[in-house]
């Protein structure tokens, strides 16, 4: 997140409507929501703009204060780091069901924060409904607000009220523009881990229950003077393991991460290996035109650390080989063996990343690009059905990934063999590891008639 921003944090227990709550506030659906007490587990971030204002709006792991859910002491962790980071608290509670006793317990702790607090009673549905705010003046936190998430009343009023209370925003000219990188897997390969070893915080929760982490949930990191926006997402499964519409948001989720990032980090277990699900998830960075560096984590578990990681291994070796095999149209990804859990191959994989990108955004001259064409339809004619595949022209038209159209006597002619021996001469010059590229074939005649 951008550090001049402030900071607007949202508490109350779990399935008072917070996830919904923040999905109005930031005008999309990012927290998945479903009337299912926990859903969300970890801070989700988004930045909302009110009468020309800008702020950081904070979701949090509803707060419980029994026992039974193995994951509510690192929720009420994650809740706190929020806490700390807040210019104003929205404490959110359920009208419909009154003062419960986890919201006194809640006004018990944030009572001595000198941070401003707005109680927000939510699913205020009708006037009949508000009537029951005032019972919320009892927690003795201040000024009420009921309002409905979910039919948008008295949010306006709200957030009025939020942005009047902020300090100003200080912006800085000299801010770089963001890297925004998707951390992307099967579930418990070990992505929060990751992202929590790259902050060196305990910024995502963390535990060996797959599917942990339900949203894409974004965290900022400064690394070799570059801004990450790591984007870390639900565990992507295959469609028949899909159960229930919450799974659906994951996968759809995950997907739209892929489709806002620039390049996809996709982490393989290192103890299981390479799945069908490790391919599927490549397979969607690679379709969407992304840069992709791999990372097999919890390689500690198939090599443990003993002073300075091997860096060439035979089982590294052996594994490289089988990726490379199994996986022929990701040759161009770069592969790296990470720990979180030793903090191991951190810096090799953010290295990477940077390459990669690099490459991503790779431009050749027209003049370089025209004579390797040319030089390898020369070493390398190609004739179908008595007719010579002839290009009078190449060009760049984009980067990200870097896309090349060759103007040709007939595109037909082409073979998809020819069409990658093409593409891995353009490599052998210029090798932009890390990145497709993109080759296509058009007719003379279209750029004639442009």
């Amino acid at each position: 997140m951008k550090k001049s921003l402030p900071t607007v944090v949202i508490v109350g227990r779990p399935n008072v409507g917070k996830s919904t709550f923040f999905n109005r506030l930031v005008g999309k659906r990012v927290a998945v929501v479903e009337d299912t007490p926990g859903i969300t587990r970890d801070r989700l971030y988004a930045e909302v703009t009110w009468n020309g204002k800008r702020f950081n709006v904070v979701d949090t792991g509803g707060i419980v204060f029994q026992e039974s859910d193995p994951l509510a002491e690192q929720i009420r962790v994650q809740a706190n780091v929020a806490l700390s980071e807040a210019d104003a608290i929205v404490f959110l509670a359920d009208i419909t069901s009154g003062v419960h006793p986890d919201d006194r317990e809640l006004a018990n702790q944030l009572r001595g924060i000198k941070t401003p607090i707005l109680v927000v009673p939510n699913k205020a549905d009708n006037f009949d409904r508000e009537d029951f705010a005032g019972e919320f003046y009892g927690l003795g936190l201040g000024q009420v607000y009921p309002v409905s998430s979910l039919h948008g009343r008295g949010v306006a009023d709200l957030l009025d009220e939020i942005v009047a209370m902020l300090p100003a925003v200080t912006e800085n000219p000299d801010e770089k523009e963001e890297i925004r990188l998707a951390i992307v897997g099967r579930p418990n390969v070990g992505k929060s881990s990751l992202v929590n070893a790259f902050t060196g915080e305990q910024r995502m929760i963390v535990s060996n229950i797959a599917g942990t982490t339900r949203d894409a949930i974004d965290t900022e990191l400064d690394y070799e003077g570059e801004t990450f926006r790591l984007i870390d997402t639900a565990g992507i499964r295959r469609r028949g393991k899909i159960q229930g519409s919450v799974e659906y948001y994951m996968v759809n989720r995950a997907q739209k991460a892929i489709d806002r990032c620039e390049c996809a980090m996709a982490v393989v277990d290192g103890e299981e290996g390479l799945t069908d699900g490790d391919k599927r998830v490549m397979k969607l960075a690679h379709d969407a035109g992304k840069s992709c560096v791999v990372v097999v984590n919890k390689w500690d578990v198939k090599e443990p650390p003993n002073g300075q990681p091997k860096k060439n291994s035979q089982l590294k070796k052996d594994f490289i080989k089988i990726f490379r095999d199994q996986m022929p149209e990701l040759s161009y990804a770069p592969i790296v063996f990470t720990s979180a859990k030793e903090h191991a191959g951190l810096e090799p994989a953010l290295d990477s990343v940077l390459s990669a990108l690099e490459s991503y955004n790779f431009r050749i001259s027209t003049g370089q690009l025209n004579r390797l064409i040319q030089d390898a339809i020369f070493d390398r004619p190609h004739v179908t059905k008595g007719r010579q595949f002839k290009v009078y022209y190449a060009t760049q038209v984009s980067t990200a990934p870097p896309t090349f159209v060759l103007f040709c006597n007939d595109p037909d002619i082409m073979h998809f063999s020819y069409h990658r021996y093409l593409l891995n001469r353009i490599r052998q010059l210029f090798p932009l590891q890390g990145t497709p590229i993109r080759l296509f074939a058009r007719s003379s005649h279209d750029r004639d008639e442009k």
